[in-house]
C-alpha cells in the first residue's frame, strides 16, 4: 500500500512539473483611440475606462496638451496623431502642421518635430488620414527619421495599401507596428459592434491583435461598444498600450515628459 501511494504520489508530481513546463502562449491585446486634442465627443469617457489604451493625440489643437497630460495621469500610452495629406478630402480636415507632398523636407522634419514636442509624454507616432503621405517615400523617410531620432515606435494606421512605411522602417530600425481593423471605420452602431466581434475572432486566431477606434462622431458608441466588449477580450487576452507588443520598448521609463 505505501508502495502504491508513493507511485501515485510521484504521478502527481511529474504531471505538476510537465504543466508548469507547458507554455502556453500569451496574447496580447492594443487598443487604440485616435483624433484625441480638440476637446472631440467621448474623450473623457474613455480616458476614464480602467483599463491601458493608446491614445493618438493630434498637436497643436486645443486640448492637446491637457488630454496628453491626464492620459498619462489615467495610466494610459500617448503617441502623436500626425495629420498627413489623403489622396481625396480636404486640407481643412488636416488640422494646423500637417504633413503634405508638396512641403520641402526641411519644413516636414520641422513641422514632425514640432508635433512631437507639443505632446507631452510622447513614445509613439501614427498617422491622420495620410493615404497620399504615407505613400511617398521621401515623405515617409523624413518622418521616420525624426522618430527614430527621438526614440518613438511608428503605427501604420494603414489607411493605403501602397504605404511604404513597413520598407522604410525596416531599412531605418524604427520599430514598427501594423493596425489590423478599424472599429469605427462606418459610423453605426451596428457596424461597430461587427467589429468588435470580428477582433473576438481575430484574437482567437493571432497572439497580437491591434484595433483603432476614434473620438468625436463616434466617440460614444466606441466607449459603449468598448464597455461591454473588453470584459471579453479580457478573458482571452492581456490588453496592453502599444509599445507592450515592442520588446525594447517593455523596459522604456515612461514617467518622463
Amino acid at each position: 500500500m505505501r508502495v502504491l501511494s508513493l507511485v501515485f504520489s510521484f504521478f502527481i508530481l511529474f504531471n505538476a512539473i510537465a504543466n508548469a513546463q507547458t507554455v502556453i502562449p500569451k496574447k496580447e491585446l492594443a487598443i487604440v483611440i485616435d483624433d484625441l486634442g480638440n476637446n472631440m465627443k467621448g474623450t473623457n469617457e474613455l480616458l476614464a475606462l480602467d483599463v491601458p489604451l493608446t491614445v493618438a493625440i493630434m498637436p497643436f489643437l486645443s486640448t492637446s496638451t491637457q488630454d496628453a497630460s491626464h492620459a498619462f495621469e489615467n495610466g494610459h500610452e500617448v503617441i502623436v496623431h500626425m495629420p498627413m495629406e489623403p489622396i481625396k478630402g480636404k486640407k481643412s480636415w488636416l488640422g494646423p502642421g500637417a504633413i503634405t507632398t508638396d512641403l520641402s523636407d526641411k519644413e516636414i522634419r520641422k513641422r514632425v518635430e514640432d508635433a512631437i514636442k507639443s505632446v507631452p509624454y510622447a513614445v509613439g507616432m501614427n498617422h491622420h488620414m495620410g493615404s497620399k503621405a504615407t505613400a511617398d517615400e521621401r515623405v515617409m523617410r523624413i518622418v521616420l527619421e525624426v522618430c527614430k531620432e527621438n526614440g518613438l515606435y511608428y503605427l501604420d494606421s494603414k489607411t493605403t495599401g501602397k504605404t511604404v512605411i513597413p520598407k522604410l522602417a525596416e531599412e531605418l530600425g524604427v520599430p514598427l507596428l501594423e493596425n489590423k481593423l478599424f472599429f469605427d471605420d462606418v459610423y453605426t452602431l451596428q457596424h461597430i459592434l461587427q467589429q468588435a466581434k470580428k477582433l473576438s475572432e481575430e484574437i482567437d486566431r493571432d497572439d497580437q491583435s491591434i484595433a483603432i477606434g476614434h473620438v468625436g462622431v463616434t466617440g460614444t458608441k466606441v466607449v459603449s461598444m468598448l464597455k461591454e466588449f473588453i470584459p471579453l477580450y479580457q478573458q482571452k487576452a492581456e490588453l496592453v498600450p502599444l509599445s507592450g507588443l515592442i520588446n525594447e520598448y517593455k523596459y522604456i521609463d515612461k514617467s518622463m515628459p
